[in-house]
């Protein structure tokens, strides 16, 4: 969003006393200068005479000729060449002559006519483009053409010095002014287009060089246009230098191909987790807008970067500036495109220092290592410690934990539907469409959060770090239910040494190893065949990358390859596999009652490493075998709850193979992962 731009207004005076500007010479009158010269009275040549010019023979009316026309090229009506401004069109004029001129002598100044047009508004240009709100390279233009046109003048004066000498003909006056014609008229072009469309700068440059090309032809004219084009572009080069060498954007007219977006404002660090989702100041503070320098169009984005660079660097307090001397300036272009060589030089030199900042001062590797290692539980450690600590906060429901402590309200599959830009957003279901589980605990919705500082905010922005959590909940649900199974494994071991013979208990036994082998196959496949190995390769390029917007592209892919890996951008799979947890889990929470139901054993509890353990186990060991195969026929339901568990999750299971089978033809990381699921389903 461009910000209005206030520009100073002409003085008053230059509007109120014309004889300050060329207008009035199409208002006010003058008296011929060959009739000074020649002896001739005032009154006889004054305007309104009652002679028309035919009166005179042809050599005198030459000489009158020849007076009008020298006042007429430089914009002032003659005793019988009068200027007209055509009604409705500001900067068109119309020559006239008295109709009783010599004929040929009328030829031959309608052949000049147009160099003086050509004055005419190439002076209105220079008077009008001088202006304050017209800007830098509108002023340029103008200073360039006003010192042509003292040329043009001095050539003027020097023919009129020949006329008062008697040494000019009209023939003669036609000779000299034909090298001028072309020039003025390739100038008269541009002056037209510029001021009908009210161009103002990178788009007068683009017109001066598009029309310098179109006159390849004529090596003078081009050579005159081309020199226009640089004086035009020494004020838009000015600002670009100090764009690419100091990160400012010094344009008070508005001119620069890069806007700032001044409401754009570095955030807190609170702020910049909160609010600032997509990096916005990183990518929104400056943008290019339309109108690029045609020179300039191949490179504009490394220009916008390298100040984006230099900025930041400021914004961190570190001031840098680009080693400057006689050979990196600016101020001109040409066809040896030194200038690309120098913009180049300053990328490579803030690319550089912006790198080493972010890496050496603010540590970027040390922070997306531990990210990796609380994020993507690279230490499983501390989550058995947190798991044992916060079970009690875990387990209850929504309304009965402190707000303060939540990261999330929802579940995985509803934030999944919400979150925006994940990839292709076709792959992920609305959050509509999505049921919320009847009771959503602390376990379904944990997750934690990281603290990331500017300027490591512009790599780890907080969409990034949304996904990272995404995949945090994921692992931590993994996590829970494999504990879950091995708890009720333990606790399956733990009567392993009765007899069962008659109890459900050995198929139940042969459930939990199948559900755990699943869990720990899904744990593996994404541990060692997502994570680690993408979190390498990310690592790796990382250290090569030569520019701070190389490392926002490797980390962003290596995120969103693992949000794909991980499955959590095929909703179908992912609800598949969310519904196996769901039966996992039921299982380990009901193996306590199964087990009690068909052995009569104390209640079980889980100790404080997290295993489901008896209190009184060695008694197991002591019951006869007729109290287990008497309680074990009386209690029917407990077989039919483990077939139950059995069917569903051989069912799921099954569902699942297809699926994977499927989805690996064009998803190949799923093929490790479809062999380990269909190992499972195999084993029952």
């Amino acid at each position: 969003m461009e910000n209005s731009l206030t520009c100073s207004s002409t003085p008053r005076w230059n509007s109120e006393r014309p004889f300050l500007t060329g207008r009035f010479h199409q208002e006010n009158k003058t008296t011929s200068r060959f009739a000074e010269t020649k002896g001739y009275s005032i009154d006889s040549f004054s305007l309104g005479s009652e002679k028309a010019i035919g009166c005179y023979n042809a050599a005198v009316q030459e000489l009158i000729v020849i007076d009008d026309l020298l006042s007429a090229l430089v914009g002032i009506e003659g005793r019988y060449i009068s200027i007209k401004r055509v009604r409705g069109k500001e900067d068109s004029f119309a020559f006239q002559v008295d109709t009783s001129m010599d004929l040929a002598l009328q030829e031959l100044a309608k052949r000049i006519f147009p160099l003086c047009e050509s004055f005419m508004l190439i002076n209105h240009f220079v008077e009008s483009r001088s202006q304050f709100k017209n800007g830098l390279v509108n002023h340029a233009f103008a200073a360039a053409l006003r010192a042509l046109l003292l040329d043009y003048q001095a050539m003027v004066a020097q023919l009129e010095h020949q006329f008062r000498l008697g040494r000019l003909s009209l023939q003669g006056l036609w000779f000299f002014c034909q090298p001028m014609m072309g020039s003025m008229q390739a100038l008269y072009t541009v002056i037209q287009k510029a001021s009908a469309n009210n161009f103002a700068g990178s788009a007068v440059l683009n017109l001066l060089q598009s029309q310098a090309r179109a006159m390849a032809g004529d090596s003078a004219v081009r050579s005159l246009l081309e020199k226009m084009v640089q004086c035009a572009s020494n004020a838009y080069l000015g600002i670009l230098e100090r764009w690419v060498y100091e990160g400012v954007i010094d344009d008070p007219y508005g001119e620069f191909f890069i806007a700032e977006n001044k409401s754009l404002q570095k955030l807190t660090l609170q702020e910049s987790l909160t609010q600032d989702y997509d990096a916005k100041y990183w990518r929104q503070r400056y943008s290019l807008k339309d109108g690029i320098p045609s020179f300039l169009a191949n490179i504009s984005g490394t220009i916008l970067t390298t100040g984006k660079y230099l900025n930041v660097m400021r914004e961190c307090g570190h001031h840098v500036q680009v080693p400057a001397s006689e050979n990196t300036k600016l101020m001109s272009f040409g066809t040896n495109h030194h200038y690309l060589e120098c913009i180049k030089a300053a990328y490579d030199f803030a690319s550089n220092e912006l790198l080493n900042l972010i890496k050496e001062k603010y540590d970027l590797m040390g922070k997306l290592r531990s990210i990796k290692h609380y994020l993507l539980l690279d230490q499983g450690d501390f989550l058995v410690h947190f798991m044992d600590i916060a079970r009690d906060e875990l387990t209850k429901k929504l309304d009965e934990i402190s707000v303060e402590k939540l990261q999330e309200t929802s579940s995985l599959l509803k934030r999944l539907g919400t979150f925006k830009d994940l990839g292709n957003s076709r792959t992920v279901p609305h959050g509509n469409d999505i049921e919320e589980p009847v009771s959503v605990t602390g376990l379904e919705t944990f997750s934690l959060s990281y603290k990331v500082r500017w300027p490591l905010s512009i790599v780890i922005s907080r969409k990034a770090l949304t996904k990272y959590q995404l995949i945090f909940r994921f692992l931590f649900r993994c996590k829970h239910v494999d504990r879950q199974l091995c708890g009720a494994w333990q606790i399956h071991q733990g009567v392993r040494s009765l007899k069962m013979r008659g109890t459900a208990i050995p198929r139940s036994s042969l459930l939990c190893r199948s559900m755990l082998k699943f869990i720990n196959s899904l744990l593996h496949y994404l541990t060692f065949e997502v994570l680690e190995p993408n979190w390498h390769v990310m690592h790796n390029r990382l250290q090569t990358a030569k520019s701070i917007d190389e490392v926002i592209q490797h980390h962003d892919f290596f995120l969103d390859k693992c949000l794909r890996e991980c499955l959590l951008l095929l909703p179908e799979l992912l609800k598949k596999v969310e519904k196996l947890k769901s039966l996992c889990l039921q299982y380990a929470a009901a193996t306590q009652w199964l087990i009690s139901s068909s052995i009569d054993i104390p209640n079980v509890e889980e100790s404080s490493d997290g295993s489901l353990v008896s209190e009184k186990t060695k008694q197991y060991k002591s019951r006869s075998t007729s109290q287990v195969l008497k309680l074990s026929s009386s209690n029917t339901n407990v077989t039919e709850s483990i077939l139950n568990f059995e069917r569903e999750f051989n069912a799921e299971l099954q569902s699942l193979g297809p699926i994977l089978s499927n989805g690996s033809q064009t998803e190949p990381h799923l093929a490790h992962l479809a062999q380990w699921i269909l190992g499972v389903g195999n084993d029952q």
